[in-house]
C-alpha cells in the first residue's frame, strides 16, 4: 500500500511539473512574441537586428566557405522539403499503425504554415535589402523558423513521449534553432523575425497538443 501511494505521489508530481513547464513555456513564448511586435512595429527599433547581422557578417568574413554549408542547412526547412516531409512522414506513420502521431505532425506543419502566412500578411514587413540571394515573400515572422520548429519540435515530442529518446529530441530542437540562425546569416530574415517564428511555433504546438489530447480523451469517453 505504501509503495502504491509513493508511486501515485511521484506520478502526480511529475504530471504537475509537466503542466507547470508547458504552461510556463506557453506564457513566455506568447509574451516574447508580443514584445517583438512592439519592438519592431511600434518602436521601429533595428538595434538588435543590426547587432545580429554584424555578428553573422564577422563569422562569414572569418570563414567564407561556411556559406555553402549554411545554404545546405537552410534547405531543411524550405518549402519543397516541408511539403515532402509534412505529407510523407504522416503517411508513413499511418501505414505503420501510428495514426495519431502522423496526424499530430501533419497538423503541426499545416497549421504553422497557414498561421505563418496569415501573420506575414497582417504585419507586412519587408525582407532585408542586404540578403545574400533573392528571396520572395514577406519577413515577419520567419517561415523557416516557425514551420521548421513546428515540424522538428513535434517529432521531438513524439520521440520523447513514445521512445524516451531525450538526446534525439534535444538534437532535433537544436537543429531547428540552427536552421533559424541560417536565415540571419544569409540576411534573408531579421533576427527578430526568427525569434518571433520560434515563439509563435511553440505557442501553436502547445495549443495543438492540448486540443488533440482533449479531443482524444473525449472520444475515448464517448466510445
Amino acid at each position: 500500500m505504501k509503495s502504491f501511494t509513493a508511486r501515485l505521489i511521484a506520478l502526480f508530481s511529475l504530471l504537475t511539473l509537466e503542466v507547470l513547464v508547458v504552461s510556463g513555456v506557453f506564457m513566455v513564448s506568447g509574451l516574447l512574441f508580443f514584445y517583438l511586435t512592439r519592438i519592431v512595429f511600434v518602436e521601429n527599433s533595428m538595434a538588435f537586428d543590426q547587432w545580429a547581422f554584424g555578428k553573422m557578417d564577422v563569422l562569414r568574413a572569418a570563414w567564407p566557405s561556411l556559406t555553402t554549408v549554411v545554404e545546405s542547412i537552410t534547405f531543411f526547412a524550405s518549402l519543397p522539403f516541408l511539403v515532402v516531409v509534412g505529407l510523407g512522414l504522416p503517411l508513413v506513420l499511418r501505414l505503420k499503425g501510428h495514426r495519431r502521431e502522423g496526424l499530430e505532425i501533419l497538423l503541426a506543419v499545416a497549421g504553422a504554415s497557414i498561421l505563418n502566412q496569415l501573420m506575414k500578411t497582417h504585419f507586412q514587413r519587408m525582407r532585408p535589402e542586404t540578403a545574400l540571394f533573392p528571396q520572395s515573400g514577406l519577413s515577419f515572422p520567419s517561415g523557416h523558423s516557425m514551420i521548421g520548429l513546428a515540424l522538428y519540435g513535434c517529432i521531438a515530442w513524439v520521440l520523447w513521449r513514445h521512445e524516451h529518446h531525450p538526446a534525439w529530441a534535444a538534437l532535433l530542437l537544436m537543429w531547428a534553432v540552427l536552421i533559424g540562425l541560417t536565415r540571419v546569416y544569409l540576411h534573408v530574415h531579421y533576427a527578430t523575425d526568427v525569434l518571433a517564428g520560434f515563439a509563435i511555433a511553440l505557442v501553436w504546438l502547445i495549443l495543438l497538443r492540448t486540443a488533440l489530447r482533449l479531443w482524444w480523451r473525449e472520444a475515448k469517453v464517448i466510445q
